[in-house]
């Protein structure tokens, strides 16, 4: 019986669970993941054993799926809690797990229960497998503006035929399935979305060269040329896989936000120890004024963070109609702060490194190298720009002072209406 299970029939509620669970996961990756990520980040190495033994000793996938699927039945401050948790040793870990729990299996999930209807019988199948996976949205001309995307879903006689491009793909490199978006109409909102067996004839994946952070996250540029897949590929409804994808953008901006709240604690964590161990002029640093001023600001935005994203969760679980914009917020404001907590770390180890010759413990430099650029990663590339991302945001807050749907929000940012907007 996994951790997860045992605290399940403690009867505790989803918010104790989730605590247990990240204290769980933390030590786990404490042990088992932090020892080898500074040699994986530097060799780009996607280490699939670590990732299977992440779930075969936790039994951390599938956690908002019901018992039948081979899941643990709890919300979304589960999986939440779980990539914090690993973000903290390994947030290129964090990213596949992330891309796997919210992009692939709760999304597949939840786009069925949403509708009220039976998940199909292979769907299910493949759920309780609990196959590496991901998802797959961006193209290379359609990023920010998803409504501009070109892959395709032509209908046939026996299901569809894909054709198209997506780019920066986490997972795709080593993922049996993906979920894709692809164009099924002549309408701008004529999408949909469809489970695809990443063995199909007519795939191609291209690693993506070495990116600036998350290095051991595998991630790839997929190709569709005539891949045929059957009619039970299709995910819900055909031409509305618009609504799924902007509520589960939610979920993963959630997810995100707990990636850098993750790399924010080790960094103050970081730089903690590390002033309470340094001495100049003769003295612990951590007794300058200049010093103390830098952890406690970056102590008390990385609390700020974690209030912000237990607020956030909380709204999503209750589907709250700004549930949406405060993901987008929270997003914005975690990844940014991160960054600046990361670069914080780094001036202060780099910085008071002069002067006297020394060496830093292993923990301390591998926080100031790939941590800080995975810091720099979330803020800056992964899912929007930041200023991208803020008008997102007030495209949502425009809508929701009005009632109407995210859809409209979207809808309104990608055909440039939004300075218009009366």
């Amino acid at each position: 019986m996994s951790p997860i299970q045992k605290v399940n029939q403690t009867m505790q509620t989803e918010s104790d669970i989730a605590q247990i669970l990240a204290s769980t996961v933390r030590s786990w990756a404490q042990r088992y993941a932090l020892p080898e990520a500074g040699a994986r980040d530097a060799s780009c190495r996607f280490d699939l054993s670590l990732y299977r033994k992440l779930d075969a000793e936790l039994g951390v996938m599938n956690t908002t799926l019901p018992e039948d699927l081979a899941g643990s039945d709890l919300d979304i401050s589960a999986p939440i809690a779980v990539i914090e948790s690993l973000s903290m040793y390994d947030p290129a870990l964090a990213l596949s797990y992330l891309s796997q729990e919210l992009l692939f299996a709760h999304q597949l999930y939840h786009t069925w229960r949403d509708l009220s209807r039976p998940i199909p019988l292979r769907h299910a199948d493949i759920l309780r497998a609990k196959p590496i996976s991901g998802m797959a949205m961006t193209e290379p001309n359609a990023g920010t503006d998803v409504l501009a995307m070109k892959t395709t879903a032509t209908k046939t006689e026996s299901g569809y035929v894909l054709n198209g491009i997506k780019q920066w793909i986490t997972n795709a490199p080593v993922a049996q399935y993906l979920l894709v978006y692809a164009r099924t109409g002549q309408e701008r909102r004529d999408m949909s979305l469809f489970l695809v067996d990443m063995h199909s004839a007519g795939i191609a994946v291209t690693p993506c060269e070495k990116k600036l952070g998350m290095r051991s996250s595998p991630t790839g540029i997929v190709t569709f040329a005539d891949c045929h897949i059957a009619d039970d590929s299709l995910v819900g409804n055909l031409h509305e896989g618009l609504r799924p994808m902007i509520r589960n953008l939610a979920v993963e901006r959630l997810g995100l936000a707990a990636q850098s709240c993750g790399i924010a604690k080790t960094c103050v964590d970081c730089m903690k120890d590390y002033a309470a161990q340094r001495v100049a002029f003769g003295k612990k640093i951590d007794e300058f004024g200049q010093i103390q001023k830098m952890i406690a600001e970056s102590y008390a935005k990385m609390r700020a963070m974690q209030t912000l994203i237990e607020a956030t969760t909380q709204r999503i679980i209750d589907r709250h109609p700004d549930a949406s914009i405060d993901a987008d917020a929270t997003k914005l404001f975690c990844a940014t702060s991160a960054e600046e907590i990361a670069r914080n770390v780094a001036l202060l180890l780099k910085h008071l490194k002069t002067g006297e010759k020394s060496e830093f413990p292993t923990d301390f430099s591998t926080v100031l190298g790939p941590v800080k650029r995975d810091a720099e990663a979330l803020a800056y590339a992964k899912e929007r720009l930041s200023d991208v991302q803020s008008r997102v945001a007030c495209a949502f807050f425009w809508f929701s002072s009005r009632k109407l749907s995210d859809t409209s929000a979207y809808s309104l940012l990608t055909d440039g209406k939004l300075d218009k907007a009366e």
